[in-house]
């Protein structure tokens, strides 16, 4: 019984380092892949349009909500929000199937 818990705790934890490896693995493509840009658009208009900006902001916002999942920060609809809706849902049938009967 107890390797059991100790596989599933071991099972979390390696979810949650390849969640946070993904996360990094993206940032490091983003300030590659934007470096890049920024030095592309420098090459061809020096700085006059500035339309680097446009990718860095628009896969930025992506990547920001990638962290706050990864890392916690995006609690609206964490794991207790989803364990109190199954919970609630699996009451509500509870409740159907008595007033059937």
């Amino acid at each position: 019984m107890e390797t059991n818990k100790e596989d599933a705790k071991y099972l979390k934890a390696k979810k949650k380092v390849a969640k946070i490896k993904s996360f990094y693995g993206s940032l490091i493509k983003y300030v590659i892949f934007i470096s890049l840009l920024a030095a592309l658009n420098y090459y061809l208009n020096e700085w006059r349009n500035p339309w680097f900006l446009w990718a860095a902001f628009g896969w930025g916002i992506g990547l920001f909500f990638h962290g706050m999942n990864v890392f916690g920060w995006f609690t609206i609809f964490g794991k207790n929000w989803e364990d109190r809706k199954v919970k609630e849902y699996m009451e509500k049938e509870d409740e159907k199937r008595r007033q059937n009967l």
